[in-house]
C-alpha cells in the first residue's frame, strides 16, 4: 500500500524494497526511466561530439568558380591535403600538375582523381624538393612544355624528421620546407607573370609562432639538433618567403598567401611517432576525434587558390578559410628581407624578383 505521509505527501515504495506485488509497477517504471536517461544520454553524446567535429573542421571554402583553361602546379600532391587541394582543382576543370618524388604512388593518386573528378587532365612530374638539381631539372622541363601556370602551390613538406642532410649540404626540413620551394618558385616566376593574374600558395603552419630563423647556425652545425625547433625555423621561413615576395611582387599580377591547414590525420607525423612511439599509440584514437580530415586541411588552400578578391592581401596569412594575424615573427620584414637573400645564396640564384 502506499502511505501518506504527514502534510498530504505520497510516499512511494523504494523499487526492490518491499517484496509486495504492488512494487512491480514500479519496477517497470524505473526501468522506463533509466532506458529514457540512457537514450537522452547517448543522444547528446552524439550532438556533442558533432558540434565537437564541426568546429574543429573549421572554415569551408565554398567557392564555386571553375578553373576551366587554367593549370595548376601542386607540390607533394599524392597524398594528404596535397591530394585532396587536387582533386578539389580537378573538379574545378583546371589542368593539374602533380609534383612528387614517388611516382608510383603519384600515378596511383592521379588516376583515383581522373576517375573521381572525370578530369583526364591530371599529369604527374617528378619532383624532389631536397635535391636542387631535381628542382632545377623539373623547371627546366616545366617551362619548356607547359602554355602557362596560374596557380602554384606549394604544399610539400617533411615534419620533426631526424637531423639528415640533403645532397646540397642543407639540414632536410629547412631544405624541403623552405628552400626547394623558394627556388622552384622563383625558377617560376616568368611563367607566372606570363599567366596573370596568377597565385602562389604556400602551406605553412601555426608552428611558426615561436620559430626563429638563425641566420648564424640555420643548419644545425653548431648547436645540438632540436627536430622541433627545426620544423618551426621551417615553417617561420615559410611565412616570411611568402611575405616578401608579395611585397617583391606588387603590381606585377602575382599574388602570394601563406597558410595553416590545422592540425591533420596525414603521413605528415610519421616522424613524430618515430620519435615517441608511444605518444602515436595514445594519439591514435582521440585524433580520429580532434584532427582534421585531409579534406578538411585542404579547404584554406582551396580558398586561397581560387578566391575572387584576395589580390589586395597577397603577402598575408588565412586559417579556416579566413585572413589571420602571423605571429610577431613572421611579421618582420627586416627578418624577411634577409632571409631572402640568404636563401639566394644558398640555392644559388643571382637574379630573382
Amino acid at each position: 500500500m502506499r502511505a501518506a505521509a504527514p502534510g498530504g505527501f505520497l510516499v512511494l515504495p523504494w523499487p526492490g524494497g518491499g517484496g509486495s506485488s504492488e512494487l512491480e509497477p514500479g519496477e517497470e517504471g524505473w526501468g522506463g526511466l533509466l532506458r529514457c536517461g540512457a537514450v537522452l544520454g547517448v543522444t547528446l553524446i552524439c550532438k556533442s561530439v558533432a558540434m565537437l567535429r564541426k568546429w574543429i573542421a573549421g572554415g569551408v571554402c565554398r567557392c564555386s568558380v571553375r578553373l576551366d583553361g587554367k593549370t595548376v602546379l601542386i607540390t607533394g600532391a599524392n597524398t594528404g591535403i596535397g591530394k585532396e587541394t587536387s582533386r578539389d582543382l580537378a573538379s574545378r576543370g583546371a589542368r593539374v600538375v602533380m609534383a612528387c618524388r614517388d611516382l608510383s604512388r603519384a600515378e596511383q593518386a592521379a588516376e583515383e582523381i581522373r576517375r573521381s573528378t572525370g578530369n583526364g587532365n591530371v599529369v604527374i612530374r617528378h619532383l624532389d624538393l631536397a635535391s636542387l638539381y631535381s628542382v632545377r631539372q623539373f623547371t627546366k622541363d616545366f617551362l619548356d612544355s607547359e602554355d602557362r601556370l596560374d596557380i602554384l602551390i606549394n604544399n610539400a613538406g617533411v615534419m620533426m624528421c631526424p637531423r639528415w642532410l640533403t645532397e646540397d649540404g642543407f639540414e632536410t626540413q629547412l631544405a624541403v620546407n623552405h628552400l626547394g620551394h623558394f627556388l622552384l618558385t622563383n625558377l617560376l616566376l616568368p611563367k607566372l607573370k606570363s599567366s596573370t593574374p596568377s597565385r602562389v600558395v604556400i602551406v605553412s603552419s601555426i608552428a611558426h609562432r615561436g620559430g626563429r630563423i638563425d641566420f648564424d647556425d640555420l643548419f644545425f652545425s653548431r648547436r645540438p639538433y632540436s627536430s622541433l625547433d627545426s620544423y618551426r625555423q621551417s615553417k617561420l621561413a615559410n611565412v616570411l618567403f611568402c611575405r616578401e615576395l608579395g611585397r617583391r611582387l606588387q603590381g606585377s599580377g602575382v599574388s602570394s598567401f601563406c597558410l595553416h591547414p590545422g592540425v591533420i590525420r596525414t603521413e605528415l607525423d610519421r616522424h613524430v611517432k618515430g620519435w615517441f612511439p608511444l605518444l602515436g599509440v595514445l594519439l591514435s584514437l582521440p585524433s580520429l576525434l580532434l584532427m582534421k580530415t585531409a579534406l578538411q586541411g585542404s579547404q584554406t588552400s582551396v580558398y586561397c587558390a581560387v578566391m575572387p578578391g584576395l589580390e589586395g592581401r597577397s603577402g598575408r596569412y588565412f586559417s579556416d578559410c579566413a585572413e589571420k594575424e602571423a605571429a610577431p615573427e613572421g611579421c618582420d620584414d627586416v627578418v624577411a628581407k634577409r632571409l631572402w637573400e640568404e636563401s639566394a645564396r644558398l640555392v644559388g640564384l643571382k637574379d630573382t624578383c
